[in-house]
């Protein structure tokens, strides 16, 4: 049975997965404190059942994103055909001593062992602390542009074919 658009489901499927585990940045939005839009690229860990995201616990985006607040993220591709993985829910916030299991290896996916490493080290060396943004999926699409369009694309094909 094939999952819908919106469907958490969509998660497992072999392309969601590829994303998930890519080294491209994700595009997370969220609305600022006077109320408009934001979005920032921003590396992330996938733990299974969240989306994380390690930051300075300085960082502006802090003055904005509270537990409970939602946002949403895309990770995506940038040849044809496009895959996108489109993630919306509520986010949750902590702090941790240290850089973030998670940013650590966040950094060791995207750069290699070896570099990512360094980096991490080179982060702890400038930084006693890190703040990490949970995002718990409530709703999900995915578009590769071979078996899921966007729905005004599918609706013209089907319209085109009949």
């Amino acid at each position: 049975m094939t999952s819908h658009q919106g469907d958490l489901a969509l998660l497992q499927e072999p392309v969601a997965q590829r994303l998930l585990q890519s080294k491209v940045p994700a595009r997370l939005a969220y609305v600022w404190t006077d109320g408009t839009p934001r979005v920032v690229p921003i590396g992330f860990h996938w733990n299974g059942s969240e989306v994380v995201f390690g930051t300075p616990p300085d960082a502006p985006k802090l003055k904005a994103l509270h537990d409970g607040d939602s946002v949403a993220v895309s990770i995506d591709t940038d040849e044809m055909p496009y895959q996108v993985l489109q993630i919306r829910g509520r986010v949750r916030v902590d702090t941790v001593d240290g850089v973030a299991p998670e940013y650590a290896a966040m950094a060791r996916r995207t750069m290699g062992e070896e570099a990512g490493n360094e980096w991490v080290t080179n982060l702890g060396a400038m930084s006693s602390r890190m703040s990490r943004v949970f995002l718990t999926p409530e709703w999900v699409a995915l578009l590769d542009f071979q078996t899921r369009f966007p729905s005004a694309l599918e609706r013209a094909m089907e319209k085109a074919a009949g």
